[in-house]
């Protein structure tokens, strides 16, 4: 993990030195609308997605005519909900997304996203509210041996530049690796899956 991590930052560094003149930073910041692809475990139940939102720096680095390097460092909220007759459960997620992107222009404005994505997870907490009250349990990342602390996954979407300095997206993300390997109906065996809109400005 700390290879591609090592990688991902070395390839940053040497395009930007060889297109300094033209690299734009931005901003950004959206919705997530997240939800788990469950394992093979103890995982006899249903799951409904749950909002959150995400928000970081990107920077834009073209490499050939059509073709830009996009890496991002993002705050990422992420989880799901379940809905039983006596309350509700709501898991939420909070990892550092890392997506090593690359947009590739269709057309003056509209561009395809596509790449990997290193997440490192920073906090987990459950939530359990019916009409009684609310109980709440939150594990930091030093906490639990539960959860992996690293997920390589991917990302694909589409960006329509509305001008030079103002953009929209919306996109699509999946964990290629699960977050345990033991689940259990507490800790279930699962992938992540984000669907999230949002908005850039560049500087």
């Amino acid at each position: 993990m700390k290879k591609i991590f090592i990688l991902a930052i070395g390839l940053f560094v040497a395009t930007a030195a060889s297109a300094q003149d033209r690299i734009k930073f931005g901003i950004k910041g959206g919705l997530n609308y997240s939800n788990i692809i469950k394992g093979d475990g103890n995982n006899n139940f249903d799951t409904e997605s749950k909002p959150g939102f995400n928000a970081g720096v990107t920077v834009e680095i073209p490499l050939i005519a059509g073709l830009q390097f996009t890496p991002e460092v993002l705050y990422a909220q992420k989880g799901y909900k379940n809905t039983y007759s006596y309350g509700t459960f709501k898991q939420t997620t909070n990892f550092i997304d890392v997506p090593i992107l690359f947009a590739f222009r269709l057309g003056s404005s509209f561009n395809i996203v596509a790449g990997p994505q290193v997440s490192f997870l920073l906090s987990t907490k459950n939530k359990f509210e019916n009409g009684f009250g609310t109980v709440e349990e939150t594990f930091v990342e030093d906490d639990s041996d539960r959860f992996k602390k690293s997920l390589v996954g991917g990302v694909i979407g589409f960006r329509y530049d509305v001008n030079d300095k103002f953009d929209i997206h919306a996109r699509y993300a999946l964990d290629f690796q699960k977050n345990n390997e033991n689940g259990t109906q507490y800790t279930p065996e699962y992938r992540n899956q984000v669907y999230s809109l949002g908005v850039g400005i560049k500087f």
